[in-house]
């Protein structure tokens, strides 16, 4: 299982312990989303920044359309496939194999603003923390 991990809130005077878990997640700014893999480790990680994060599991179909519309090559190139080399790029994605993708999207802020209009309360009444498959309407709405 694949998570998608969103970067909700800046860095403006966060430890040294945060800022470091965050580069090695490459959530480096607002709105930034990362694609991690369902383990410990980086569920240990998640649950050390959840309190600038939303995460949740990404389907299929996001997954493809976040690759065309804000994938990026080395060179900062855009990523443009055919309909069964994506598919395939999704599927060793899924799979946790590497591929040649950089590993962050810049994605905007979503339209329509965030949920109940404050990104400092958990999930249901904001838009902090887990998400499940919720994850994957906000993503379409920031591309």
């Amino acid at each position: 299982m694949i998570l998608a991990v969103i970067r909700v809130k800046g860095g403006f005077k966060i430890k040294k312990g945060l800022k470091d878990t965050f580069s090695l997640m490459r959530l480096n700014k607002k709105h930034h989303c990362v694609l991690l893999e369902d383990n410990p480790i980086n569920l240990g990680m998640i649950r050390k920044v959840q309190d600038f994060i939303t995460w949740g599991e990404i389907d299929e179909e996001t997954l493809k359309s976040l690759i065309l519309k804000r994938g990026r090559l080395p060179g900062n190139k855009r990523v443009e496939l055919s309909e069964k080399e994506l598919n395939s790029l999704v599927k060793k994605l899924l799979k946790g194999e590497g591929t040649k993708i950089k590993p962050v999207f810049r994605l905007s802020p979503p339209k329509k603003g965030w949920e109940r209009g404050t990104i400092k309360l958990r999930y249901p009444r904001g838009a902090l923390g887990p998400r499940g498959s919720e994850i994957n309407s906000l993503i379409k709405r920031m591309f």
